[in-house]
């Protein structure tokens, strides 16, 4: 090529890996065609895949990354995992040469050995000039393993004198790492069972070193077919094979701390899980620290960086042992794996010394700091696991550590993780449900004391689940909330049920005085900026006035809030929109905090009233909700009643001055069309 043309094809190459660094999803399968292109270019001196290798990693991040579509974490292991793909195909097409070489030389041999008198000499002198000059080593020996020839490529390979090359039979050339199967090859072709096989191979050098072989080798026979000659070609791959295992180091080892990384830990335990590993239990400590996130926040992720290196080093120290395999699998996330534990006490001894080595302060940057970790604790028979629910079942038990306190071990529990996994699930799950349209609206009855008719009705939404059939809104209320999907929902609640009151007036339900909604305001909605616009747009929507509506705010998140998070709910009252203290007595307010509430009613919650359902009613109960009920009156307050269930209860309440009332004394919830006019 001119100069030009291989401007060109390099070019073109760039291009290709620049493609396959972005590409969605990663494969660096091109990487290998792009090693295969360097072969055909004749790009093989005997430096040209470290160079070839060093530019790509110095300079393909620094001018062919986009920032925008790829992070430059996950571009480096990419690119990592290009190199290696690009000397496998390197490696590959030279292989693929040199088998045409070797094949040019074998058929060369053979024709020397076949060829007339006349022509033997010019055969010969051909043969002896590729013998001579390849770049392979070659070397000849007779059928009992004699050394006879070789050339200068050979010796300088092995490093050795012609005295010692020629006075070693091929049989002494072993290495302590050959493949079982090398010599049993070199057997069956000294037999004449074969003609020819092909290993990788290592050699002693004279100067102590290894050298790592592409190792051919051939039967060459006489006119009669009889075994005469072996030919062996060596290709030496020593540097190759070091930088390979460079990059395998690199894709399995994490960068900052050197531990086994995620990809390495995967393949140890599915290997220990394997029912032919000769393994019988298999025991797991999933360690995550506590509030690390907030030492990267403050501190910053230098500070980080050398917390976890630090973390990792204690870890090491105190779990290593054989059997055992400590791994980085994320940011802040260790894993420790024991192999055939004794009992499922050790793995938990193991969970208890990586605490108590976590317990004193780490120094880092002249500071110290406090290390608080928790670890989920699994462990069982290999054949009643598979990887990832081990793994799984242990982050669970992480998380459930976490909850209870954290800087403690927790140990699995089938149950636990059960439940787990259908909250996961849930979770997961809610969005489409949302979107599909399985959630649905239960009304239940609020009942006027005075004379027992319906005033309105709360609107209790539940989730027609295809899995796990109808959930109640404890199920997946506070996980839309943990989640930010309690907004959407809400709104849709929000709508659904302005829409059912506006029905129920268009019907003629509940006569000259139209029915009320009661609707949950979750603590999320609450601080929701576009409340009050959401809530007018849609009582507009559908012409409903406010008064028909009320929304139900806790008691907790109602009494947290300052004035300034109250705003909204005041202009809702002021609009007309009613608001009503719900769960009211659950412990979270003082009395005196009603008055700067702009809520017009108090929802006592059922615990109060539980004492009232025996007779006779409990005394201290029928003085707590007389009191609560004067005083809600005092301040202007209407009081509805929770968890009423039976008729005396009801009486008493009614005595009492309680104003509504809703329970399943007198209806469940039950859908719109079956809400009674009177009870």
């Amino acid at each position: 090529m001119t100069r030009e043309e291989f401007s060109e094809l390099l070019l073109e190459l760039t291009r290709r890996l620049t493609t396959a660094l972005h590409a969605l999803p990663f494969d660096p399968v091109p990487g290998q065609a792009v090693g295969e292109e360097l072969v055909r270019a004749h790009c093989t001196g005997a430096d040209s895949l470290p160079r070839i290798l060093g530019v790509i990693d110095a300079y393909l991040l620094l001018y062919c990354l986009e920032p925008e579509r790829l992070e430059t974490e996950e571009a480096r292991v990419r690119c990592t995992r290009l190199q290696h793909a690009i000397a496998t195909g390197f490696a590959r097409a030279l292989q693929e040469r040199t088998r045409s070489e070797q094949e040019t030389l074998s058929r060369a041999a053979l024709t020397a050995q076949k060829e007339i008198a006349g022509a033997l000499h010019e055969s010969e002198a051909r043969f002896r000039a590729i013998f001579r000059d390849a770049a392979l080593g070659i070397g000849i020996a007779d059928m009992e393993g004699r050394i006879l020839d070789f050339n200068e490529s050979l010796a300088r390979m092995l490093g050795g004198s012609d005295y010692h090359i020629r006075s070693r039979n091929v049989r002494d050339w072993t290495h302590p790492d050959d493949a079982p199967e090398v010599w049993r090859l070199q057997g069956e072709l000294m037999r004449g069972e074969r003609d020819h096989y092909r290993v990788e191979k290592p050699y002693p050098r004279s100067d102590g070193t290894v050298l790592w072989t592409n190792l051919t080798v051939s039967l060459l026979r006489d006119p009669n077919g009889e075994p005469q000659y072996m030919l062996a070609m060596m290709e030496d791959i020593s540097e190759r094979r070091l930088f390979n295992l460079r990059l395998r180091y690199q894709a399995t080892h994490d960068e900052l701390t050197h531990l086994p990384n995620r990809a390495l830990f995967f393949e140890r335990l599915e290997q220990a899980l394997n029912h032919d590993s000769g393994y019988r239990r298999v025991g797991l400590c999933y360690l995550d620290l506590d509030g690390f996130k907030a030492v990267n926040d403050s501190l910053g992720h230098a500070v980080g960086d050398q917390l976890l290196i630090a973390v990792a080093e204690r870890l090491e120290e105190a779990l290593a042992g054989r059997g055992r395999l400590l791994a980085r699998i994320g940011g802040d996330e260790f894993v420790a794996m024991v192999l055939d534990p004794s009992s499922p006490a050790e793995v938990v001894r193991l969970a208890q010394r990586a605490l108590e080595s976590l317990s004193s302060p780490v120094e880092v940057g002249g500071r110290e700091l406090m290390v608080r970790t928790s670890i989920g604790v699994v462990e069982g028979a290999v054949r009643e696991l598979s990887s990832s629910e081990m793994l799984r079942s242990a982050e669970i038990t992480m998380y459930r550590a976490k909850s209870e306190g954290g800087n403690r071990y927790a140990v699995a529990d089938p149950d636990s993780d059960a439940r787990a996994i259908s909250r996961h699930h849930l979770t997961h799950h809610l969005p489409g449900a949302l979107k599909g349209c399985e959630f649905f609206i239960e009304y239940q009855p609020l009942i006027r004391m005075a004379d027992g008719r319906t005033e309105g009705a709360e609107a209790l939404v539940r989730w027609s689940h295809p899995r796990h059939g109808v959930l109640g809104p404890d199920r997946f209320i506070p996980l839309a909330e943990h989640t930010g999907l309690i907004v959407p929902l809400g709104r849709w609640v929000l709508r659904e049920a302005v829409r059912q009151a506006r029905e129920w007036q268009d019907e003629g339900r509940g006569g000259t005085e139209p029915l009320r909604v009661n609707v949950n305001l979750s603590p999320r909605q609450l601080h929701h900026p576009d409340l009050v616009e959401e809530t007018v747009g849609v009582l507009e929507e559908f012409s409903l006035s406010p008064e028909a509506l009320c929304l139900e705010v806790t008691e907790s998140a109602m009494v947290r809030a300052d004035d300034h998070e109250l705003k909204p709910l005041r202009k809702l009252s002021e609009l007309g929109v009613g608001i009503a203290l719900d769960d009211f007595g659950t412990g979270y307010s003082n009395l005196a905090s009603l008055r700067r509430l702009p809520a017009g009613t108090l929802k006592l919650d059922r615990s109060f009233t539980e004492g009232l359902q025996h007779h006779p009613a409990d005394p201290v109960d029928l003085k707590i909700v007389d009191g609560i009920v004067s005083l809600a009156h005092t301040l202007g307050l209407a009081v509805t009643v929770e968890g009423v269930e039976t008729s005396g209860q009801a009486d008493r309440l009614r005595e009492l001055g309680c104003d509504s009332a809703q329970g399943w004394y007198y209806a469940r919830p039950g859908p719109p069309e079956q809400l009674p006019v009177t009870v």
